[in-house]
């Protein structure tokens, strides 16, 4: 990460030494002074430099500090960018600040589920949720992994070209509809991924439409609306058809429509729809992602690919893995580590404050959208060495020890973390092993593919690859 000469590189200077531990952190008057950052535009403020190119906007707004200031159409922003002040918004003062996602910019998906809501309807919803996701429950689940990402690799042809995200989209859509719901997908599948194209779509950095309120009937909002209906209508009927037989089955759903709060309640009908219309969008959609990420790392990377190999061989012996077999996978492990660190699918946490606080010296006004990027925090050369390289050999205890915290937090943090982060680590852990063990893959695209910044950080053109079975 380069660091600009002139008045830039002085306000980054600046804002490093407040943003030491304790620094403007004394109980003591707020200060009066914004952070810093680029200039806008009226009315657009910085969107057009965002749009154009966002990491290259974030490189510029790094030459600002560590928290710093900019604007999108009727909204006021802050990024921060050091893991200390990034610690303190999700987990030290995390009470002080909300959750804030794609319905603030004028968007609409799921309001009543656990990654929008608040106050004490967000810790109900929490505690419910949990029974549903504990290491227990989620180890049940891995011998289905296995088995998709088995029959998804004897379907492919040796020679075959295949594009690695639309499998992997298939294979985790299949896994999720099994864990929520207990069922197998049909012609449902393709709604469901319908509605996950036109959600990043209408949330994607490439155009303006992200940034214009949902009742303007543009063809981007219009089909939006159709789509998140139809998929609304589809979890619905799910769920209307598993009411009352709860007890015959054992997955997600049948654990949410028993839940009860210390009052003896269970969710409403939109929370429950909500819950599930979430986890079926983003507990698929991420970890397809990070597979197809890590097979475009492996397929560059001989080295890493000998290594795995010889992991497999050793603990897996040609088997499916178990649930006691990842704990042996430690290579299997920092491969996926650090294809999350360099693609974080969930690119970008977002906040608001409450209140006015303070952060890195500076005031931060009530109602200002704060984002933490992980996917900029990542590749910061203050916490990483050679840090765009992809290298899981970095993954040591020592250097996890000496890493500042939330340096890497992929799965964001603190007590609003993603629920679902041990599933899809256990998810990414056994399905590479039994889809690597069967072929190898060589690529047909481009090895650096251009990456869309939307909902979640895809890639533009499809990931093809060439099947080699082995």
């Amino acid at each position: 990460m380069s660091v600009p000469s002139g008045d830039a590189a002085g306000e980054r200077d600046r804002t490093k030494e407040a943003a030491e531990p304790g620094a403007g952190d004394d109980g003591g008057e707020l200060p009066t002074e914004i952070p810093p950052g680029p200039r806008g535009l009226p009315l657009v403020g910085n969107a057009h430099s965002l749009v154009r190119d966002p990491e290259a906007f974030f490189e510029e707004m790094s030459g600002y500090g560590d928290v710093v200031s900019y604007s999108l159409p009727r909204l006021q922003f802050c990024t921060v960018l050091h893991p200390d002040l990034i610690g303190r918004v999700l987990l030290t003062d995390f009470e002080q600040f909300g959750k804030y996602g794609f319905e603030d910019l004028g968007g609409e998906f799921a309001s009543e589920g656990l990654l929008l809501t608040e106050g004490e309807q967000w810790r109900r919803q929490r505690e419910a949720v949990q029974g549903a996701f504990t290491m227990e429950q989620i180890g049940s689940y891995a011998g289905a992994m296995t088995r998709y990402a088995d029959e998804l690799v004897a379907d492919w042809d040796d020679g075959q070209a295949v594009v690695l995200n639309e499998a992997f989209s298939e294979l985790t859509l299949q896994v999720l509809a099994h864990s929520l719901f207990d069922i197998e997908l049909g012609a449902e599948a393709a709604l469901v991924t319908e509605f996950a194209e036109t959600l990043n779509a209408r949330g994607s950095l490439d155009g303006v439409s992200t940034f214009l309120p949902m009742w303007l009937p543009t063809p981007e909002n219009r089909r939006y609306k159709r789509v998140l209906s139809e998929f609304r209508e589809f979890v619905e009927r799910l769920i209307e058809e598993r009411r009352g037989r709860a007890d015959e089955y054992d997955d997600v759903l049948s654990t949410l429509l028993t839940a009860e709060d210390e009052a003896g309640r269970t969710m409403s009908d939109v929370e429950l729809r909500d819950q599930m219309a979430t986890f079926l969008f983003a507990g698929h959609e991420t970890t397809s992602l990070a597979l197809t990420y890590a097979v475009l790392q492996v397929a560059q990377h001989g080295d890493v690919r000998d290594r795995l190999d010889a992991e497999y061989a050793d603990v897996l012996g040609g088997d499916r893995p178990t649930v006691a077999d990842v704990r042996a996978l430690d290579y299997t492990e920092r491969v996926v580590k650090e294809t999350l660190r360099l693609y974080p699918p969930a690119f970008i946490t977002f906040r608001e404050a409450r209140e006015d606080v303070e952060l890195g010296g500076y005031r931060i006004p009530a109602g200002t959208k704060l984002t933490l990027p992980q996917f900029f925090v990542h590749t910061d050369d203050r916490w990483y060495d050679d840090p765009e390289a992809f290298d899981p050999d970095r993954w040591t205890d020592g250097f996890e020890e000496s890493l500042p915290d939330f340096a890497y937090f992929p799965f964001g943090g603190g007590p609003r973390h993603c629920i679902g982060m041990r599933f899809a680590m256990l998810e990414l852990q056994t399905v590479l092993p039994t889809v690597l063990q069967r072929v190898e893959f060589d690529l047909l695209s481009d090895p650096d593919p251009e990456l869309d910044m939307a909902i979640t950080l895809h890639t533009e053109e499809p990931v093809r690859a060439r099947v080699r079975t082995r």
